[in-house]
């Protein structure tokens, strides 16, 4: 099943943001392929799907930063880890991400 198909039987409420972590490269540019302890854990991600926004004291809906396809940077630590199908996802809060990575 691919990322996209399994994003989508994950719907996130209120502020939070479904995202799918960018895996670092397994090969140099030469074609040597790198171990895997030697990889470095990138704190880039991609939002597969996003909440509707959390409401405020007076009710109103709050939009949200990030939108579904955005790059994102993530902390280093926080974020609820789901799996489906094999595949490790993560669970943030909008306001838990640090910044929305231009292309």
């Amino acid at each position: 099943m691919s990322a996209a198909a399994a994003a989508k039987k994950i719907l996130p409420l209120f502020d939070r943001v479904l995202i799918q972590r960018v895996k670092a490269q397994e090969r140099t540019a030469t074609g040597l392929f790198i171990p895997e302890k030697a990889q470095e854990t990138l704190n880039e991600g991609l939002v597969l799907a996003a909440g509707p926004g959390a409401a405020d004291k007076n009710g109103n809906l709050q939009p949200m930063a990030v939108k579904v396809g955005d790059k994102v940077l993530l902390p280093p630590y926080g974020g609820n880890t789901v799996k489906i199908s094999g595949e490790e996802f993560l669970l943030y809060t909008d306001k838990d991400l640090l910044a929305k990575l231009s292309e």
